[in-house]
């Protein structure tokens, strides 16, 4: 009898321990159930300024590579950029990130053809372009914001990039993404749509 009263102590307490963990974790926003974050991501643009950890761009980059990959192939690497210097040339040179004047960070996500199934360009753009949504719903766990500017396919902006972070050129810079604390300004938008959904057939 003692050792089952015992045994319900210990569970009792492992509970209240597991509840207490998930409070917390949903009290500092560390948390969020996956509903919540895809429907609660957007595109953020406007940014404190302060800087990213690399805790949470360490876990923001795990999540880009547990992404879908054809024949597991993973065609992908990503430049991760904190440097103030390097981010305001990455804002001057790309006419769409010049966000990243008061992002703390940003990762550029890299397709490799050479890597990827059959070495085919498409599927490596394709399963990079999966890692970067990944990339974009975790810092939205993280109650940070994020925002895909696109380098790909645009020969200037891939240029831009390769020079300032020295990508060779058999490297696809797919896009730059800044990384950082959301002012606040930016909002969700609800893009349900019924009419785009056919059931059982178009």
């Amino acid at each position: 009898m003692k050792r089952v009263s015992f045994f319900i102590s210990i569970v009792m307490v492992m509970v209240l321990l597991t509840v207490w963990s998930v409070a917390f974790a949903q009290k500092e926003g560390k948390m969020s159930d996956a509903f919540s974050v895809i429907h609660n991501r957007k595109s953020v643009r406007s940014f404190t300024g302060d800087s990213v950890s690399k805790e949470a761009l360490d876990k923001i980059i795990r999540a880009g590579m547990a992404a879908p990959t054809a024949v597991n192939r993973q065609p992908w690497a990503f430049v991760v950029v904190t440097d103030r210097k390097t981010l305001d040339t990455l804002a001057a040179g790309l006419p769409y990130a010049k966000m990243l004047e008061k992002a703390g960070a940003a990762i550029i996500v890299c397709a490799i053809p050479e890597k990827a199934h059959d070495k085919r360009m498409e599927f490596a753009v394709i399963d990079s372009t999966c890692a970067s949504e990944n990339i974009l719903l975790a810092a939205e766990a993280l109650g940070l914001g994020a925002v895909w500017t696109a380098a790909y396919p645009y020969k200037d902006r891939m240029d831009v990039a390769r020079k300032a972070l020295n990508i060779p050129q058999d490297i696809i810079p797919l896009n730059v993404i800044p990384v950082g604390h959301p002012t606040g300004t930016d909002k969700p938008k609800d893009k349900y749509k019924p009419e785009n959904i056919h059931w059982e057939k178009w």
